[in-house]
């Protein structure tokens, strides 16, 4: 008898242990859908058109955030449509003030040298396009657009999976943020895009309530002055 009480036992413990595993992780889902959900609603309200952005009023600049680029030369296709958004919200006088934010960590990786490029070829002049050159996430481009670059009402360009969630964290950092979607083809692998996201979304909710530090932060840069102090 003694021994077939140790035999269940031993038994039931895997499957305690399996239920408490299973529920964890359908707790855990639950709660990224939770918070994806959120996160979608609460930044629906600030998606605004090309038009809608330029009847805007004192917007400081248009924020382009950065989405790889190839041979350090030519932006991808997603980031091109970017800063073709962000060219047509300059002309249509949303701001005259285009701050690109991205990775520039490496001496051979400069995401933001490319996109000021771009928009200098186009036209802009080059003393209204800033570079973030330590934009290395979502969350810390809008936090350095606040602290380094002085921003205070911004205008989003990015495709509208990411925009809910830059606008949201704008928001939270106090920005008075608006988002305008840039994504006038297909473009590859976006299920794989789609599913990070949701990933991301519960992390900078996180964010934005401890409010970590960015990599680095550095001395005050008003996006109001000269761009050409970023090259």
């Amino acid at each position: 008898m003694a021994r077939e009480k140790k035999k269940k036992k031993k038994i039931r413990l895997p499957r305690l242990l399996c239920r408490f595993f299973v529920i964890l992780a359908l707790t855990a889902a639950l709660a990224v859908v939770v918070i994806n959900r959120y996160v979608v609603e609460k930044a629906s309200d600030w998606m605004v058109t090309p038009a809608s952005a330029a009847a805007l009023e004192d917007v400081d600049c248009v924020l382009v955030l950065g989405a790889g680029i190839y041979g350090n030369k030519h932006p991808s296709n997603m980031l091109r449509d970017r800063l073709n958004k962000s060219i047509e919200l300059y002309r249509l006088g949303v701001s005259d003030r285009l701050l690109m934010s991205g990775d520039n960590s490496k001496v051979n990786y400069n995401e933001v040298k490319v996109m000021k490029d771009y928009a200098v070829k186009s036209g802009v002049p080059s003393a209204h396009v800033f570079q973030d050159h330590a934009g290395f996430s979502t969350y810390e481009s809008m936090y350095r657009a606040r602290d380094v670059f002085a921003a205070d009402k911004i205008v989003i360009v990015t495709q509208r999976y990411h925009l809910y969630r830059a606008v949201f964290v704008a928001r939270a950092l106090g920005l008075d943020a608006y988002g305008v979607a840039a994504e006038p083809r297909v473009y590859g692998g976006q299920a794989f895009r789609e599913f990070r996201e949701m990933l991301a979304r519960p992390k900078d909710v996180l964010y934005c309530i401890t409010k970590p530090l960015p990599t680095f932060l550095g001395e005050v840069i008003p996006v109001a002055g000269n761009g050409d102090v970023t090259n």
